[in-house]
C-alpha cells in the first residue's frame, strides 16, 4: 500500500523539485516557464473546482470530480507557496490567527 501523502510531505517534494529542477518534472517545468504560468493554472484549478461543486450541488453527480479538482487546486498552490517563497507554515499560522480572532 502506498504510503499517504501529507500537505507538509508535498510542499518537501515540490522544493526539492524547484532546488533540482529534473528534466521531465512537471513541477520543474513550471517553475521554468516562471510565477505568471504557476499563477494561471492556480487560477484555473481555482475555476474547476468551482464548477465542479457547481455541478455536484445542483445535481449530485461529480463527487469525484471535485475531489480531483480540489487535490488539483491544491497542489498548484503549494508550487505558488514554494515559487513565492513562503512555506506551510506561514499558512498555517495565519489561518491561527484568524481563528483565534473569530473565538475573541
Amino acid at each position: 500500500m502506498t504510503e499517504r501523502i501529507t500537505l507538509e510531505g508535498l510542499y518537501g517534494i515540490v522544493k526539492k523539485r524547484q532546488e533540482e529542477m529534473p528534466e521531465g518534472s512537471y513541477v520543474a517545468s513550471l517553475f521554468r516557464k516562471g510565477p505568471s504560468r504557476i499563477a494561471q493554472k492556480v487560477g484555473e484549478e481555482g475555476v474547476e473546482v468551482a464548477l465542479a461543486v457547481s455541478r455536484f450541488s445542483l445535481t449530485g453527480q461529480g463527487r469525484d470530480a471535485v475531489i480531483g479538482e480540489t487535490a488539483d487546486l491544491w497542489f498548484h498552490s503549494l508550487v505558488s507557496l514554494v515559487a513565492s517563497n513562503i512555506t506551510l507554515e506561514e499558512v498555517l499560522e495565519e489561518l491561527t490567527r484568524r481563528h483565534a480572532e473569530k473565538t475573541k
